[in-house]
């Protein structure tokens, strides 16, 4: 686990072509801004990857700096023709993205497997006929 000082933990994994990571708040409301962003591009440009998986299910509150900290890294992975994709939102921070206009930017996935093979959360894949 990697504690940052702004009061974020991160819980960072290496899968084949993605890079995996579980954000945590230590303690804090989200209130400060954390320079998530620079340490997120940091990681993955260690890992020599552009392709990052967010697991998102142990923030409570997905506030206005955190999602301000997510455009930002989405648009320099963007650029690098990388993905983001962000999985295990609770129903609330759901709510958030939407009221953000940013579901469809951000198109919200059950879990890691469900992100990397694209299939959004509430639908389940249709079996060949």
């Amino acid at each position: 686990m990697l504690d940052l000082a702004s009061g974020w933990e991160l819980a960072v994994e290496r899968g084949p072509d993605w890079l995996f990571v579980r954000i945590s708040s230590a303690g804090d409301d989200g209130s400060e801004t954390p320079p998530l962003a620079h340490q997120l591009w940091s990681l993955l440009e260690e890992h020599l990857t552009h392709r990052l998986v967010l697991e998102l299910d142990q923030v409570v509150v997905l506030g206005s700096r955190l999602i301000d900290q997510l455009e930002l890294l989405d648009k320099w992975i963007s650029q690098r023709g990388g993905v983001m994709r962000l999985c295990g939102l609770s129903a609330r921070n759901r709510r958030v993205l939407k009221r953000r206009h940013l579901d469809e930017r951000f198109p919200v996935y059950g879990n890691r497997l469900d992100a990397v093979m694209c299939r959004p959360a509430g639908r389940t894949p249709q079996r060949p006929r």
